[in-house]
């Protein structure tokens, strides 16, 4: 193939992968945590991880700007500017830590440590962003919502993350054929 058909493909790849991700968060979306209930499991993460592990951190990161975006402004318009950014925040941490780990030891062992520390970090970053941008949002003040970090924000981050993990685990190797054609 040459180098023009190789974009065209790639893109087209991504492009199936967003809209994938879209569609799992309309469709698939359920309050995890009592303490958060604005906080929502979705399997969003999933087609971003499998684009990732296939074609690297900087494919991950596109499609996790895109899929935010395009999230952000339909299925999830309620939560404007904010969900998009915490959204890119939180699955680019988590692509960029787990994509860069994975790229170089494609192994079963390899992806577990990625996404395990994927997940881990994810939730670690996400603390500084509630802390920052949450009161900005709800008008709380950021007592608030240190007080929602250990007994909502954060588990609810590790789970979702460990949820999306585990399923990207049992899928690439079954998918990871047509993402490489």
């Amino acid at each position: 193939m040459n180098n023009t058909s190789n974009k065209t493909n790639t893109i087209a790849k991504l492009g199936i992968l967003a809209a994938i991700s879209v569609i799992l968060v309309s469709l698939i979306h359920l309050p995890l945590i009592p303490a958060v209930p604005f906080l929502e499991y979705d399997p969003a993460d999933v087609p971003i991880l499998l684009g990732t592990f296939a074609m690297g951190p900087a494919a991950g990161i596109a499609l996790t700007v895109i899929a935010s975006v395009i999230q952000g402004v339909t299925v999830s318009a309620a939560s404007s500017w904010y969900g998009i950014v915490m959204h890119i925040i939180a699955t680019g941490t988590y692509v960029v830590v787990a994509g860069n780990i994975y790229k170089g030891h494609k192994t079963k062992k390899a992806a577990i440590i990625a996404l395990a520390a994927g997940t881990v970090c994810m939730a670690l970053m996400m603390i500084p962003a509630n802390l920052i941008l949450t009161p900005i949002y709800m008008g709380a003040p950021r007592a608030v919502v240190a007080s929602l970090l250990i007994p909502g924000i954060v588990p609810f981050n590790l789970i979702k993350a460990g949820l999306n993990s585990v399923i990207t685990f049992l899928l690439y190797k079954r998918v990871s054929k047509l993402l490489h054609k």
